[in-house]
């Protein structure tokens, strides 16, 4: 087989593969606000859900954010999009095992979600990162059916992005788009401290 023989198969197999896509372009009808979930043991969760955040503020879209458990952490995310105008709202207790105070956590956990609830219910604000949410129902910090419910009647346009591991099958089950994060090498395990602009 010559050069130009290779050139056209290979143009003719991208032509198949670009009719397929465009067909399911094409199919595509409803639009509506979307609910993420970005779950799983590898790291990068959180980074996918600013990274849409960052995607809609690029647009001119407006955003929040809300943070559940690492809220004593410096966060590169929030010193860059809080000077683009998105609010946070941080739990500010840290890691689980360090308050290691359920009662506090669980108080600190519902003070955010009452500020989340109003972003949920503001047909202003286009884009909700629930960040670390997961972890608020596997511990059972705040009541499943009332996160469900709020998020299942807020604004018809309005996209949510809830990270972090081990998702709630229910949680699963209501989302238009669930992704796994798969650990497969974390530099921490080899004992590496965590980097400033990679890992916060």
């Amino acid at each position: 087989m010559n050069d130009q023989d290779k050139q056209d198969k290979h143009k003719a197999r991208q032509q198949k593969i670009k009719e397929k896509v465009d067909a399911r372009i094409a199919a595509a009808k409803d639009d509506k606000g979307l609910l993420l979930v970005i779950t799983g043991n590898g790291k990068g969760k959180s980074t996918a859900g600013f990274g849409v955040v960052t995607r809609s503020v690029g647009h001119g879209l407006k955003a929040a954010v809300c943070q559940f458990i690492k809220g004593t952490w410096d966060c590169g995310e929030r010193n860059l999009l809080e000077q683009h105008g998105v609010p946070f709202y941080v739990m500010k207790t840290g890691f689980t095992w360090e308050t290691q105070n359920k009662e506090t956590d669980m108080a600190a956990a519902e003070i955010v979600w009452q500020e989340a609830k109003k972003l949920l219910n503001d047909e202003s604000i286009n884009t909700v990162l629930l960040d670390e949410l997961t972890y608020m129902l596997k511990y059972n910090y705040l009541d499943i059916d009332d996160v469900l419910e709020t998020i299942a009647n807020r604004p018809e346009g309005q996209h949510v992005v809830v990270t972090g591991r081990a998702a709630h099958r229910r949680l699963i089950e209501i989302a238009d788009t669930v992704s796994e994060v798969q650990s497969i090498k974390h530099a921490f395990e080899a004992g590496i401290k965590v980097q400033k602009g990679i890992d916060w």
